[in-house]
């Protein structure tokens, strides 16, 4: 009976790392979602070194807002912009350190060739922060990390209740 299982092992293994990765990249819609290029209200240009910083580190935004990332790598080194909530990229950042050379092509992330340039268009639905990171093994502890700091909405004006009814 082993010897029947045995070449079924792989594709077995396979297919829950095909899981994983999946489910790693579904929380996405937790921080955003993919934004229409036709969409986007501006550009913002990052920088990717091997120094594992990202330039700029932190990004403002609006609430809403359709944004195209321009990502260069600037470096030597495979680099990625990955948005997600801090537990999702810790997670995800695991799952690199475990599966090294794992090739995922999720809409949260834009992986960039040394000396290239990537686009990622991200609309930001949620105010607060949004964390982004690049996963390749090790850049994530060496603290190649950024945020999005994403300004709520602005309160409609309540109408007045208290019109003035005197005669």
């Amino acid at each position: 009976m082993k010897s029947r299982s045995l070449p079924f092992l792989p594709a077995l293994v396979l297919a829950t790392l095909a899981s994983a990765a999946h489910a790693s990249g579904n929380h996405a819609a937790d921080v955003g979602k993919p934004g229409v290029a036709a969409q986007a209200t501006r550009r913002v240009q990052v920088d990717m070194s091997d120094a594992m910083r990202f330039t700029p580190s932190s990004i403002d935004v609006k609430q809403g807002e359709t944004v195209r990332l321009v990502v260069t790598n600037s470096g030597r080194l495979p680099h990625e912009l990955v948005i997600g909530s801090a537990q999702d990229l810790k997670a995800h950042e695991m799952q690199m350190k475990q599966h090294p050379g794992m090739v995922h092509a999720d809409e949260n992330l834009v992986s960039v060739a040394p000396g290239q340039t990537g686009e990622l268009v991200w609309q930001f639905t949620r105010a607060g922060r949004i964390e982004f990171a690049c996963l390749q093994p090790g850049h994530f502890d060496a603290g190649m990390k950024g945020a999005f700091h994403v300004a709520g909405k602005p309160a409609k004006a309540a109408k007045d209740d208290h019109a003035d009814h005197s005669h």
